[in-house]
């Protein structure tokens, strides 16, 4: 049994003429709420994305613009950290039973792309776009305030911690 996506737009491959000029999906109130939870967000405010499908390369190609404000929780003080992403992409479905044969090498360039696999007659583009925004996300969030309060609690930053910085403090001593 799998489980509907919070976000999902499904998209039947007998219709992908529909969906060759640019189409806007938008996330409504609970589905970004749903995906908040998912993605450990304090807010999902915005969530929505143009794109247009194309069949090539032995796959359908989704070409488009996502765009979505968000919060994360800061990795030090969880205190919610804002984020606006707005941002292209490029996504290749391919059906899951397509594979390499054996000792077939796959050529990759810089026209390379997220391949997405698929089984049935549909893609889902909701949920394509959610997992483009949360590869989007900044992994580690920080806020403002986090130096202050990493240091408060003894955690050593990065210069402090390194192998070079207990040679760096021999050298300010006098013999």
């Amino acid at each position: 049994m799998s489980v509907q996506p919070e976000f999902s737009r499904p998209v039947r491959l007998d219709q992908l003429a529909r969906h060759a000029d640019t189409v806007t999906i938008r996330a409504d109130e609970a589905e970004r709420a749903a995906l908040a939870k998912r993605f450990n967000l304090t807010a999902l405010d915005q969530l929505e994305a143009d794109y247009a499908l194309r069949e090539e390369a032995g796959g359908i190609m989704a070409r488009g613009r996502v765009r979505a404000s968000l919060a994360q929780p800061c990795v030090a003080t969880g205190v919610p950290v804002p984020e606006t992403i707005d941002t292209d992409f490029v996504l290749r479905f391919v059906p899951e039973d397509m594979s390499l044969a054996e000792g077939e090498e796959l050529e990759l360039d810089a026209e390379d792309c997220d391949t997405i696999g698929y089984s049935g007659q549909t893609i889902d583009m909701g949920e394509a776009v959610a997992e483009t925004v949360a590869l989007a996300m900044t992994p580690y969030p920080r806020s403002p305030d986090a130096d202050v309060y990493l240091k408060q609690a003894g955690v050593l930053s990065e210069e402090e911690a390194s192998p070079f910085a207990a040679l760096l403090s021999l050298k300010d001593k006098k013999p």
